[in-house]
């Protein structure tokens, strides 16, 4: 009897399993799959670092050892694990490398590692000299993005994504000042943007938006903008306007540096979050939803209009960050043919993030010039997952990403919410968008019972 009821709670265990594992892959991994992968891992260790090329032949110290004594040879040696750490989406190894091992090997070798250990991906990263991590992911957490329940919101550092480690993407604005964002067409470029624009709401931070599409992005969000232009003309004035509230802001850094003999390194500065916390302006950030409507010109006058708007945006993007004033270019292409001046541009751009595109020269406009593997990986992304991207900077690295959805009513919600933090900044007041007051919202009174007779 007790072999029976032994039979059927396996059974329901296995069958508890599978479902976990088809609708709830996060929730198996919790259960089982991290039991499962640890156990894989210990006991393939050896046998899948020899049969990956990972591993070292003996030191002659040994083999003289095993000849004097009449043993046999010793075996190959294989790195050595210095921590196991399991997460909510895979496991975190730390490896250390033998003499004459590199870190570029394990790299080249972590698509034969995620088939040999049954993962779903592997990254591996250089901790410091001869320590490598490897990041194994458990399960597709990019399939359905959920973000974790606790996440670091400190100043301008922004949550925006996750990656396909399982670890959350942020975008920094105090370390990259400026980024270009690529996508075509449903390809999520727009959500990444609203997602943004939601996260910096509840920010001390001015939002000022360009939007060439008759403001049908960031229009629903003007509660929360200090300024903002809908048309290309409208936009020029814009541009100018910043240009010269950065003059204004290296005017006031440079007389509060008042540099002496006898004037403390700490209080020396030459950007604004050196400045006193009364003297601080308020950090700037610069949305522009598609910039291809700022360069096109079909005439003399249109481009004029044109030199305006890219000799600003280029003066911004140069000496803008000293000045708190950063800036986040969206774009279906961003490429030479939009004229002079873009390449330069794009080369002060630090920051890429690149959605679905419809050729590879589009993504080698935004990869080309930094790593070919991300040009590779920008082409390979699925036309069934909006919202998922490659993110890179000026050092070569990169990582795939996936926005979570955010709606434009989630969007509109929290820019309504945090309305009252929208800072109003000096020569920019003809910009900022008029909107009528909030109604409120009537509660219905609940209606009266009948008497009960």
């Amino acid at each position: 009897m007790s072999g029976t009821w032994f039979l059927v709670i396996a059974l329901v265990v296995t069958a508890a399993a599978l479902v976990l594992r088809k609708l709830r892959p996060a929730w198996y991994w919790l259960t089982f799959g991290v039991v499962f992968a640890m156990l894989r891992v210990v006991f393939r260790w050896a046998s899948v670092m020899e049969a990956c090329g990972l591993t070292v032949p003996p030191s002659r110290v040994r083999l003289t050892l095993a000849r004097m004594t009449g043993r046999p040879a010793p075996e190959s040696r294989v790195p050595r694990i210095l921590r196991m750490r399991p997460t909510r989406t895979g496991l975190v190894l730390r490896l250390k490398l033998r003499p004459g091992q590199d870190a570029f090997d394990f790299a080249a070798s972590t698509d034969r590692l995620r088939h040999s250990f049954s993962m779903h991906g592997i990254t591996s990263r250089e901790v410091k000299s001869g320590v490598v991590e490897l990041r194994m992911t458990g399960y597709d957490v990019l399939a359905r993005v959920q973000m974790p329940a606790k996440v670091e919101r400190e100043g301008l550092r922004i949550p925006v994504a996750l990656r396909e480690d399982g670890e959350v993407h942020y975008r920094d604005y105090q370390e990259v000042p400026h980024s270009l964002n690529l996508g075509t067409t449903k390809s999520g470029k727009s959500v990444y943007q609203r997602h943004l624009v939601k996260e910096l709401a509840a920010r001390h931070v001015a939002l000022v938006g360009i939007d060439c599409k008759q403001g049908v992005e960031l229009a629903p969000l003007a509660r929360r903008f200090s300024a903002l232009a809908d048309n290309p003309d409208d936009a020029a004035d814009l541009l100018e306007a910043l240009v010269e509230r950065m003059t204004d802001t290296y005017q006031v850094i440079r007389r509060e540096q008042r540099i002496s003999a006898d004037t403390p390194d700490a209080e020396i500065t030459a950007d604004i979050w050196g400045l006193p916390e009364h003297l601080r302006p308020v950090p700037v950030v610069l949305l522009v939803d598609e910039v291809a409507e700022l360069a096109l010109f079909s005439n003399t006058t249109e481009k004029k209009r044109r030199e305006r708007i890219v000799t600003a945006l280029v003066r911004l993007v140069q000496l803008g960050r000293a000045a708190g004033i950063y800036v986040e270019i969206c774009g279906q292409r961003f490429g030479a043919e939009l004229g002079d001046g873009i390449t330069m541009l794009r080369a002060q751009l630090t920051g890429r993030i690149s959605h679905r595109v419809n050729d590879e020269a589009s993504a080698k406009m935004a990869f080309g010039d930094i790593s070919p593997d991300a040009v590779l990986a920008t082409t390979q992304i699925p036309v069934a997952r909006p919202g998922m991207a490659v993110a890179g900077d000026s050092t070569g690295g990169w990582v795939r990403i996936r926005t979570p959805f955010t709606s434009m009513r989630q969007a509109v919600n929290a820019c309504n919410a945090h309305a009252y933090r929208t800072p109003a900044l000096d020569g920019l007041d003809a910009f900022r968008p008029v909107l009528p007051a909030l109604d409120p919202v009537e509660i219905p009174a609940p209606a009266a019972r009948p008497a009960t007779v």
